[in-house]
């Protein structure tokens, strides 16, 4: 039977996210991979487990996160049911609604249909009363901005979430969904955007529209695909998720544009007593937007050495500079390649 260590928050971070009373682990533990139907059950009890051993509190789920779709919210559940029912109070649970989840016009986007439907599935199959973020997925572009915020308020007063969140909007977006929010009193605390050290478009469209509504991010693909890891140096594994048939958001033509830039940064983070990965997530925790960043994880071991990141968050300003310009001699690159 599983017992969580008694000294799980004695070395944690914990950052309040923008005015809200709530706050997150400084590292999250994200469930788009390794936690679907195709994972052995076994290695993400595990994973889990070494996460909240660590202090990580906050746990990132989808509808749509497996594969198959919906099987990682199933297998977290199947672990909120036994070996975390009695933590579940000091757990932070998020899911989302808003990518392609069913078949026909209402398993996607962000309709009042789809959202509330949505959030009902991933209830049911998590086991859960309620979730403690829900986040829209993504913008829908046909649909009014206030459907699908008055979807996600509507959640929060049935009593299905704690608070709201966004995904994957622009600056912009957040301002208009952000005045609904106001209007109508929806706790909207959090938006969630794809950065690290290769994906920055939005420390200027995203992250200054967050600091002036005092809301906060927390920050995916935050080691952009394992790109930002030693994984990479020397070539691409074969069990590497460049090579993955089920992860078709990396590359082997990206990782070969963006080699001699990562070499460069691993010098810096070697520099400063820490590995690639480790400097990557304390880089985006820098920001003073950013509450949480999120990790994935294959094995254990991973987290254990991505929560070690959390010793050395300080930069100088000699590092940083020395970052920039590394940075900058990047050319630009395609994240469509195939």
């Amino acid at each position: 039977m599983y017992r969580a260590n008694e000294q799980r928050y004695d070395k944690m971070i914990y950052n309040r996210v923008g005015d809200s009373g709530l706050k997150l682990s400084a590292i999250g533990m994200g469930l788009w991979n390794n936690f679907g139907s195709v994972d052995a059950y076994a290695t993400q009890k595990a994973i889990i487990h070494q996460a909240f051993d660590l202090g990580i509190t906050y746990f990132d789920l989808a509808n749509n996160y497996g594969p198959e779709p919906g099987s990682a919210e199933e297998n977290f559940g199947k672990m909120l049911a036994t070996d975390l029912k009695p933590y579940r109070d000091e757990l932070v649970i998020a899911s989302k609604a808003g990518y392609v989840m069913w078949p026909g016009p209402y398993g996607n986007w962000g309709s009042r249909k789809s959202i509330i439907a949505s959030a009902d599935q991933s209830l049911r199959r998590t086991g859960l009363d309620y979730f403690d973020i829900f986040y829209s997925h993504r913008a829908d572009p046909a649909t009014n901005p206030e459907e699908t915020a008055l979807a996600l308020d509507q959640l929060v007063r049935e009593g299905k979430t704690l608070y709201v969140g966004l995904s994957n909007y622009s600056g912009a977006q957040i301002k208009v969904m952000s005045a609904i929010f106001r209007e109508h009193h929806t706790p909207f605390i959090i938006d969630q955007p794809r950065y690290n050290l290769l994906n920055r478009d939005v420390e200027a469209d995203v992250f200054p529209e967050l600091v002036a509504e005092k809301k906060c991010a927390v920050s995916f693909s935050s080691l952009c695909q394992g790109l930002l890891t030693n994984k990479y140096l020397k070539g691409i594994p074969q069990d590497s998720r460049a090579n993955k048939a089920t992860i078709p958001f990396l590359h082997p033509a990206q990782v070969a544009q963006t080699l001699g830039t990562i070499k460069q940064l691993n010098a810096v983070a070697a520099n400063r007593n820490q590995s690639l990965a480790q400097m990557a997530l304390a880089w985006n925790l820098r920001q003073p937007a950013i509450a949480s960043v999120l990790i994935g994880a294959s094995r254990p071991e991973q987290v254990l050495a991505n929560v070690a990141a959390l010793d050395n968050v300080a930069f100088s300003e000699e590092e940083l500079a020395q970052i920039e310009a590394i940075l900058a001699a990047q050319p630009a690159i395609d994240w469509n390649a195939k």
